[in-house]
């Protein structure tokens, strides 16, 4: 469970930079995946790794659970 905890926690810092950079006017998923569909299969990891931490988070986070 650690490892998937750790793998969306990456995809989450990704999806972040991106929507961040997004803002900016830089697309970097776009630019390093094109529009094909990995990029959208990317972009649903990142979707799904959000509803995992929110699902988790106050069980893994040990300052919320203090």
């Amino acid at each position: 469970m650690k490892a998937l905890h750790m793998i969306a926690f990456i995809l989450l810092v990704v999806g972040g930079l991106n929507i961040g950079l997004n803002a900016l006017g830089y697309n970097v998923l776009g630019m390093l995946l094109g529009t094909s569909s990995l990029s959208q299969i990317v972009n649903v990891l990142i979707g799904l790794s959000a509803v995992l931490m929110l699902a988790t988070h106050k069980g893994d986070c040990k300052t919320c659970s203090a």
